[in-house]
């Protein structure tokens, strides 16, 4: 009970601070509440439909996340430029003149309210609504939004899918050229090694035994006739003579035909009769033939001699005969080295074949891929320019409101006195912490540990009590009376205190 008597006694001495700033809040709150004009609120509600084709049958372009959908046109309505815009056309705030732009961004901000609802199974809905001092403005804004809603919604799908569209053109474009390009690469790598191309190799392995085989024939007819050359001369050195011969000359054609039939007898040792090159070689014999048998038949000359003219013509046979062989020898070594390399040449050739075809085949595949997703974006741009995928709808257009939904006065003036009294109050405990003396026994015994025998409080004069009670009278009129009245002169002479809130609220970017 002391206590108590004690905090009333000092809520009591600090009853100058807490009557001021209560009774300035208090006074600012009523005069704001029935100051302030009324407020239309106006509201729209939208859906995120889902395509109308099923995505089995044909994906759209543009698939967005609901939630993610409406998130992004929120954050585009909201820009700064659609806000000036917005105002400057509809004239939506009373004292808009004297508003800067970035004032004007918040008021507009602070009047409109988006909220975005949407879970799991469940349908996105985005609702609305802007305050405005009349009904009409509160509508005609929400009839802004919707319009920049829906557009952005329409260009953002559309222009999405176009994009997308003109993607895949381009890159079905570039890898068309890329794969003229490597089949390019190709045609010229093939031209350019045509002889030792791995296509051909067994051909050019059998070839390259026939030419060896030929070789071999070759040195070993080489090899017989110089034998037979050394008898010869080896005879003669030893008898002094060379027996009788039947010489017969041969023409070039004929010794010519003689070579063919040989070449054919060993082209048929190692390939079949349907063989080109048996083929060709069997052409060539056969012209040949007819040139022999158009050319005049002349018997054969039996030359008998002795001596060294017997020995000549023999011997001039026999370098005839190894003269043809070598340049045949000659000819076949050429053609078996021309073989040879190409067939060391195969395996490289191959490789780098290969590289080339798989680059092609890798890139063939991007491109049939590419033309799959061209195929696939060309339908969902069909989609979205007919509107048939997803799209935000309208599902409460906004409404001109018949009857203002703000101010609640009462709750203005209730909260504000209430504030101000909490406020004052809040001083009053601030100073009384801030305040160390010593008023009670209490506090004598805290600070110097010791318990006294008695107080004797500070007895003041009858004159001194009279004087004391006459300031505080005179205070506690100076307030009840100044406080309202400096608020009332602030309201009338420099700004109404409706503007200042509306100012503050506009900055916070809250409303009542």
């Amino acid at each position: 009970m002391a206590d108590l008597k004690f905090y009333l006694s000092v809520f009591l001495r600090r009853l100058p601070y807490f009557l001021p700033v209560a009774l300035v809040i208090s006074a600012a709150s009523v005069i704001v509440a029935f100051a302030l004009p009324p407020a239309f609120v106006s509201q729209m509600r939208l859906i995120v439909e889902s395509p109308q084709i099923p995505g089995e049958l044909a994906a759209p372009t543009a698939a967005t996340p609901a939630q993610e959908r409406l998130q992004i046109v929120e954050q585009r309505l909201l820009t700064r430029a659609n806000l000036l815009d917005i105002a400057n056309r509809l004239r939506v705030l009373d004292d808009q003149a004297d508003m800067n732009p970035d004032e004007i961004v918040q008021a507009m901000r602070a009047r409109t309210v988006i909220k975005i609802s949407s879970g799991r199974d469940e349908a996105s809905l985005m609702t609305v609504t802007f305050e405005a001092s009349s009904g009409d403005k509160a509508a005609g804004v929400l009839n802004e939004y919707l319009t920049l809603i829906q557009q952005e919604d329409i260009e953002s799908r559309t222009g999405r899918a176009a994009q997308t569209l003109e993607f895949f053109e381009q890159e079905v474009t570039r890898l068309s050229g890329e794969l003229a390009e490597k089949s390019a690469a190709i045609l010229a790598f093939k031209t350019a090694n045509a002889d030792a191309l791995p296509d051909s190799l067994d051909y050019r392995l059998g070839q390259q035994s026939l030419l060896q085989d030929r070789l071999g024939q070759l040195e070993r007819e080489i090899f017989d006739l110089t034998n037979q050359r050394q008898r010869l001369v080896e005879v003669f050195e030893s008898t002094g003579r060379v027996g009788e011969a039947r010489v017969e000359a041969l023409t070039p054609e004929q010794r010519q035909l003689e070579d063919l039939r040989a070449q054919l007898r060993d082209a048929l040792a190692v390939y079949s009769a349907e063989n080109p090159r048996v083929k060709v070689l069997q052409a060539r014999i056969a012209q040949v033939e007819e040139i022999v048998r158009a050319q005049p038949v002349t018997p054969p000359e039996n030359v008998v001699q002795t001596g060294n003219s017997m020995l000549d013509i023999q011997l001039t046979g026999i370098d005839t005969r190894l003269a043809a062989l070598n340049e045949q020898k000659v000819s076949v070594d050429a053609e078996l080295e021309a073989v040879t390399k190409t067939v060391k040449d195969t395996p490289a050739n191959s490789i780098r074949l290969d590289e080339l075809t798989l680059d092609y085949e890798n890139i063939q595949l991007q491109y049939n891929t590419a033309v799959d997703r061209l195929a696939k974006a060309s339908t969902g741009e069909r989609i979205e320019f007919m509107s048939r995928g997803q799209k935000i709808s309208v599902i409460e257009p906004p409404a001109v409101p018949n009857q203002p939904t703000k101010s609640n006065r009462m709750l203005i003036a209730g909260g504000g006195n209430a504030f101000g009294i909490l406020a004052g109050l809040g001083l009053v405990v601030l100073l009384e912490v801030l305040n160390r003396s010593v008023r009670r026994p209490e506090d004598l015994v805290r600070a110097l540990g010791v318990a006294p025998l008695a107080t004797i409080p500070y007895v003041q004069t009858r004159g001194e009590v009279f004087a004391r009670r006459g300031r505080k009278l005179a205070l506690t009129l100076l307030i009840l009376i100044g406080v309202p009245a400096i608020v009332f002169a602030v309201h009338t002479y420099y700004q109404p205190l409706d503007l200042i809130a509306e100012k503050v609220m506009n900055r916070l970017g809250v409303r009542w």
